[in-house]
């Protein structure tokens, strides 16, 4: 977080801090820890000391964001001293001028490592194409794979600096927000952390659409005294049936988060009074004995049953199989007695715990000498080791591999022999072959699923036996990328296929050098370069793989060429006519580069009719004046336009944050733009008339584009429309669910 210098009051910042110190050793001092304050203490002095006179954005002193952090580490996710302690010092090495040695020194090597995985790398070591925040990313995974509590500290450290975002400039808020979105809140929920992921994800929907998020807020508001009705009418039986057993439990009522319902009405094109959802149940008991837990869990659900009738396809057991982040609970959807389905989460405690702090939690109830080597978190773990030890990958690669598995929901597949595998929901045969071995993942030629023959691109199913149908002449194709969907395979295929291209390269090394001996010439990096401009290849590197490919072949006009004993003839332009070998003025070069040097990318840039000339609308999310937009300087310097909550969008904002600018629309409904609006009602006749004359007549909009298809009653279209703005969306839609059988009206894109 960025830092400014100033000095006010002294005695009242000292009093603040003081305050939250005792604050978290009272924290500390109150949990199941072994209480060594003084270490606490002693490391609260020196990071006091090393931030003395500096101050965040938000105006205060520096040492509070360590000390914030360090107790969301101790309160909300359950960690010990060497971590409270790594998170007080968490900022030390990067922004001051002691060193990992000297922390080393003073509180020893376990927390000193743990400091340096959270330090961020400082810059320019790993070559221009690479993403800062990517390297950073991938240094903390690094790190993490010796230690998980690097993770656990840095999504603390994330979880604080969304706390107090709104101090940042507009264009730093999508940034950190965007980031947080796609790889933190996913790495907190694969780690267990559901409290934390939840907060994550709803701060990150507010900087990123605060009008949605405010609206939500709202109506989750107003709608809470039903709510709470429902709640009370619905447990109140259950409340009965479990005191007869003698249980101690408790129920909570769970409310979807802003940000989930928001999801769900963009996923699935509703409006929030569609959604039914929004409350669920949680039961939480004590169980009468350890070796009970489970069937006492299976207790309360036939008690459930025999009050309520449940939706028989809705049982989700995850007590037998437990998620890779370690969730355990029996969710089971019941029928009130309004008429509606609610879902109800039956855990234990100890389930309560790991749910709510995840991996910490797993610690508080580990028996002494008891390791995790077979559980599913260390198996993610080595798989993204596995992934890490991959030679040279790409770093935007690897970050969108992992996020592959971050993001992934579980299914579970048997062996030929009947063993279960965990595998991300979307994983075909290939990435199973390559989840039980290279080197069968490398060889596979099909696969059989439930006994039935099947190509490498089938898509699994929960509860499908697989098996893997191998050949030692196959190897792996360039294709294969397309048919993997897990980071484990992914990773091991494109290392495979570097490998095969370093073979090639090899060979094509040797042709180049061949032919030039033969013809006399000496090999140095001016004639390789001039076969490079022949041949119409970048690089000198795509030369040799070509060559070891037999895609291309050295002759006499090459020999020419290199003599300058011939002009090049560009080997496939002079048969395309309408390919000028003209150069481009550089006049609009020039005016873009005008343009771009001119923007403040500290302030909102304002899109208008004059500015908007020389931007460029991203094809991927079709942004309109009114959408919640941000702006991204491409490198070859063009402005391009994206919605936030754009796929491409998050990538940007997660790898190249300093190339992202804050905008705001300020039209004057003078350009039209498209818009796609999904329709969907029932098929009474003169439907599509109706809709014509209402685009038509009462908004005078015209349509570019219109499908339509029934199908047993119902009618279902989708029309693109110029349109001005979001405003205009609004009116459309509002317009059209009032023509008669309309229960439909949404912009899909």
């Amino acid at each position: 977080m960025s830092v400014t210098p100033a000095t006010p009051d002294p005695i009242k910042d000292e009093q603040m801090i003081n305050d939250a110190f005792r604050h978290l050793l009272d924290t500390y001092l109150a949990s199941n820890h072994r209480k060594k304050t003084e270490v606490i203490t002693k490391a609260f002095n020196f990071a006091k000391k090393a931030h003395s006179g500096v101050r965040r954005l938000s105006g205060e002193p520096y040492i509070m964001h360590p000390i914030a952090v360090a107790q969301i580490v101790c309160e909300e996710i359950g960690l010990g001293s060497t971590s409270i302690c790594a998170a007080l010092l968490h900022d030390v090495e990067e922004d001051t001028d002691y060193t990992n040695e000297d922390i080393a020194n003073l509180f020893g090597p376990k927390v000193a490592n743990i400091v340096e995985g959270l330090t961020k790398i400082s810059g320019g070591i790993f070559g221009e194409r690479a993403s800062l925040q990517a390297e950073t990313f991938k240094k903390l995974l690094l790190t993490m794979s010796d230690d998980i509590r690097v993770i656990l500290i840095k999504i603390a450290d994330r979880l604080h600096n969304m706390r107090t975002l709104s101090s940042m400039l507009p264009r730093k808020q999508y940034k950190v927000a965007g980031e947080t979105l796609y790889i933190y809140a996913p790495l907190a929920d694969r780690l267990g952390l559901n409290k934390i992921k939840m907060e994550l994800e709803d701060l990150s929907f507010h900087y990123e659409h605060p009008q949605e998020y405010e609206e939500i807020k709202s109506k989750l508001a107003k709608t809470q005294s039903e709510r709470e009705e429902i709640f009370n009418e619905f447990t109140a039986p259950i409340r009965k049936e479990l005191d007869k057993s003698g249980l101690k439990y408790h129920i909570l009522a769970r409310i979807k988060t802003p940000y989930s319902i928001w999801q769900k009405m963009q996923n699935k094109h509703i409006t929030f009074e569609e959604i039914y959802d929004i409350l669920a149940i949680r039961i939480i008991f004590e169980p009468s004995a350890p070796e009970k837990e489970v069937r006492e869990c299976f207790n309360i659900y036939v008690a459930l049953c025999s009050i309520y009738k449940p939706q028989p396809d809705r049982l989700r057991d995850w007590i037998s199989h437990p998620k890779a982040n370690g969730y355990q609970a029996l969710h089971v959807t019941l029928m009130s007695n309004r008429g509606e389905w609610i879902e109800v989460q039956i855990r234990s405690k100890r389930m309560d715990d790991i749910d709510e702090q995840g991996v910490a939690a797993h610690w508080k109830y580990k028996a002494p000498g008891e390791d995790y080597s077979d559980d599913e978190l260390s198996k993610w773990l080595h798989t993204i080791k596995e992934i890490l030890d991959d030679p040279q990958p790409d770093t935007l690669d690897f970050l969108d591999t992992i996020k592959l598995n971050l993001f992934a929901n579980e299914i579970l597949i048997f062996t030929p022999k009947g063993e279960i595998k965990t595998m991300p929901a979307g994983a075909t045969a290939l990435d199973f072959a390559f989840s039980i071995h290279s080197f069968l993942g490398s060889h596979c030629i099909g696969a059989k699923v439930n006994h039935k023959l099947v190509p490498l691109s089938h898509k699994l199913q929960s509860g499908d036996q697989v098996e893997i149908l191998t050949s030692r002449s196959q190897h792996v194709q360039p294709e294969w990328i397309q048919y993997a969907n897990t980071a484990k395979a992914k990773g091991k295929i494109r290392a495979l296929l570097r490998r095969d291209e370093r073979e090639k390269r090899a060979v094509g090394e040797d042709i180049l050098r061949k032919f030039l001996q033969e013809k006399d010439m000496e090999i140095n990096s001016a004639v390789i370069d001039k076969l490079c401009r022949f041949h119409e290849i970048p690089t000198r590197d795509g030369l040799y793989l070509a060559l070891g490919e037999k895609s291309i072949t050295l002759n006499d006009s090459d020999a020419d060429f290199i003599q300058d004993r011939r002009r090049k003839q560009p080997s496939w332009r002079k048969f395309i006519p309408f390919i000028s070998s003209k150069p481009k003025t550089a006049e609009n070069s020039d005016i873009k580069k005008v343009f771009i040097e001119g923007i403040d990318r500290k302030k909102t840039f304002i899109i208008n009719e004059d500015s908007i000339k020389h931007c460029k609308i991203a094809e991927c999310c079709h942004p309109i004046p009114g959408d919640d937009a941000l702006g991204y300087i491409d490198p070859s310097n063009e402005f391009l336009i994206h919605r936030r909550d754009c796929p491409v969008a998050e990538k940007l904002k997660s790898n190249y944050g300093n190339r992202v600018v804050a905008v705001d629309w300020q039209m004057h409904h003078i350009n039209l733009y498209p818009a796609t609006i999904y329709v969907k009602g029932i098929d009474v006749q003169g439907i599509l008339m109706a809709i014509s004359e209402v685009i038509y007549k009462q908004l005078n909009l015209n349509i570019k584009k219109l499908t339509v298809t029934t199908d047993a009653g119902i009618f279902e279209s989708e029309i693109t429309i110029n349109l001005h703005d979001t405003a205009d969306v609004k009116q459309i839609c509002s317009s059209l669910l009032g023509i008669k059988g309309i229960v439909k009206a949404v912009r899909i894109s």
